[in-house]
């Protein structure tokens, strides 16, 4: 996806008021929204702590009595090793890599507008779900137009995620599985969910979970990694058999021995006129260059990032245009709007008479 060069009006832009208290620690009116993800069931908070943000405690399910820890600020719903875990180890190694404020450039800013075609208006002091948040690239975007954002995820880089946005804004960490999600039904006016699906087991279960937790008359936005014939050029799918048998450790460390010697023969094959582009894809490393309008430092690290990305999930779907479409249809959403931009995005807005 290539993004063009506006730095200029990221630059320019104002930030929007923050709340005026900022917290680092889950906050207990949250609990209004929580639910058990074994019964479904309202959940109680266990904790000696007396202020309105807890960073430790215990939740336990009023009627399985099944309980969450609540450590570090952040409610967990999952255990600590599962299948996201090389995630987890990527984003807490590049835990600031991708975020605007980071990198000085508004990619991500870039990216959540054109996907999921929201206004500022349509996002201050609205209550958001950030689904697979990572880092936190796209709800630092959201909490910038003054959303109120609930940002889950599956593996450890919701720690990754809090350190980088505790102090930005109105902003709870919840980790927590796609497939079982904590909350109650039809509760989020607002959901996004971008780089994600395609890496859990069954995406579309996974979309029906999301879409189950929008609230009528409520909005949905995913993208998935384009499926189709193009993909047998696509070097990753050639060795993902192998680099997925890898520890997420052993994984990286063998991207850190070969990554600086392909990076360079990417670049050259990229440079070739008309053809560069497609070529490099053979090469197993990413290559942004001409893409972003990063430094050749950022360019090696966001390349770094995201060879390891490619080699090590456990899951990697890419999805048909007609599958994801199929996916708002079947949950009965309207005024669909489905399109490629770099992954094949989709949108949507759930009727209002809908209580699925």
């Amino acid at each position: 996806m290539r993004c063009k060069r506006n730095s200029g009006r990221f630059a320019r832009r104002k930030p929007r008021r923050l709340h005026s208290t900022l917290r680092r620690n889950m906050r207990k009116s949250t609990l209004d929204i929580l639910r058990c993800p074994k019964c479904s069931a309202s959940l109680a908070l266990e904790t000696n702590e007396t202020a309105d943000d807890v960073e430790t405690g215990t939740l336990r399910c009023k009627e399985c009595a099944a309980t969450y820890p609540l450590t570090g600020g952040v409610a967990r719903f999952v255990p600590a090793e599962n299948y996201a875990h090389n995630f987890g180890v990527q984003w807490n190694m590049f835990s600031k890599t991708q975020l605007d404020s980071h990198s000085g450039h508004p990619i991500s800013e870039n990216r959540f507008d054109q996907y999921t075609g929201w206004r500022e208006a349509d996002l201050a002091d609205r209550l958001v779900l950030d689904a697979g948040c990572g880092a936190g690239r796209f709800a630092e975007v959201a909490l910038k137009r003054g959303a109120r954002v609930i940002a889950i995820d599956f593996s450890h880089a919701i720690d990754a995620a809090r350190a980088n946005l505790r102090d930005k804004g109105d902003i709870d960490f919840i980790q927590a599985d796609i497939n079982a999600l904590p909350f109650a039904p039809n509760t989020f006016p607002l959901a996004y969910c971008l780089g994600v699906i395609q890496h859990t087991p069954d995406p579309a279960i996974s979309f029906r979970k999301l879409a189950d937790i929008v609230a009528p008359g409520g909005r949905l936005a995913v993208d998935v990694y384009p499926a189709g014939w193009k993909n047998i050029f696509f070097v990753k799918y050639w060795i993902r058999p192998l680099t997925r048998q890898l520890s997420a450790e052993r994984s990286y460390r063998l991207v850190e021995k070969i990554f600086p010697i392909l990076y360079p023969v990417s670049q050259v094959v990229g440079r070739i006129p008309r053809l560069g582009h497609y070529l490099r894809y053979l090469i197993p490393v990413v290559n942004y260059e001409g893409d972003y309008p990063l430094d050749p430092r950022q360019q090696r690290e966001w390349a770094l990032l995201d060879t390891f990305d490619m080699w090590a999930p456990a899951y990697d779907q890419p999805q048909s245009m007609a599958a994801l479409r199929g996916w708002f249809e079947k949950s009965g959403f309207e005024d669909i709007v489905t399109f490629h931009k770099g992954f094949f995005v989709g949108r949507g807005i759930k009727p209002t008479g809908s209580r699925r």
